[in-house]
């Protein structure tokens, strides 16, 4: 399988500014869809580093548009650790204190796991939730998905080498390529400086490198929408490919 084109690249002075452009593009994008037929917005997030970053950037971001926008909002996440929401490493657990308590979703449009079941019945009772939030589609279509990259290449617990590419760690439920393939806008992202980032010439090798067997970041293209880089000047130096370069202030 070769991987895909990359996409439009933004590439940003900082990973601050690099937030504060992604969560003007979160607010935009909610108030494109609210504005259209659906009337709503779905959006299926990451973990990571990703959380601490909307957490400061967007309730300042979409707090003009008011708690009855928010209010069709469907919230999602693009993986998860089976593992009590009140530990470390449970992506709706780190949302919720960080985010969540400023951003009133309705708590009933919040798609979560059940930590209490095993990792089968968990998968299968998260499936029909999605099921049930995206009535209709025959797969789930998130109007905006937002994926970090791991220092390996993985995106959505999806490592390299993965089964599901084909056995899911026992311990996560993630997103599968064919979800991944279905939202409308994917936005991937990666800053430098930090031990879980990707390193430069790994980066490099996701966005130019045509492999036989591409890392799983690589893979990642949506059928009908549209996929974005955003990334900070640290993480992009050693790109060849054109890019643009973002600057907020």
């Amino acid at each position: 399988m070769t991987a895909p084109a990359p996409g439009l690249i933004s590439v940003f002075s900082s990973p601050q500014e690099l937030g504060a452009s992604l969560a003007q593009l979160v607010a935009q994008r909610a108030a494109c869809c609210l504005a259209g037929a659906r009337a709503r917005f779905a959006l299926g997030l990451s973990g990571g580093s990703l959380v601490s970053m909307l957490a400061r950037e967007l309730p300042a971001a979409v707090a003009p548009a008011g708690p009855v926008s928010l209010a069709r909002w469907t919230l999602g996440f693009c993986d998860e650790r089976l593992v009590p929401f009140d530990h470390a490493e449970s992506t709706y657990g780190l949302y919720r204190t960080h985010l969540l308590s400023r951003l009133p979703i309705p708590e009933s449009q919040v798609i979560t796991i059940n930590p209490e079941l095993p990792v089968e019945e968990a998968a299968e009772d998260y499936a029909k939730k999605l099921s049930q939030a995206f009535q209709g589609d025959s797969i789930p279509v998130f109007d905006l998905l937002i994926l970090g990259v791991g220092p390996d290449g993985h995106t959505c617990s999806l490592f390299p080498d993965h089964p599901l590419l084909q056995v899911i760690p026992v311990d996560r439920e993630e997103g599968t390529l064919s979800l991944l393939f279905a939202g409308r806008v994917l936005r991937g992202g990666a800053w430098g400086g930090g031990g879980a980032s990707p390193s430069c010439p790994l980066l490099q090798r996701i966005l130019e490198d045509k492999e036989e067997n591409p890392l799983p970041a690589a893979l990642v293209q949506p059928h009908t929408g549209k996929l974005c880089w955003f990334l900070d000047e640290a993480a992009a130096r050693l790109l060849t490919v054109p890019f643009e370069k973002h600057s907020t202030l």
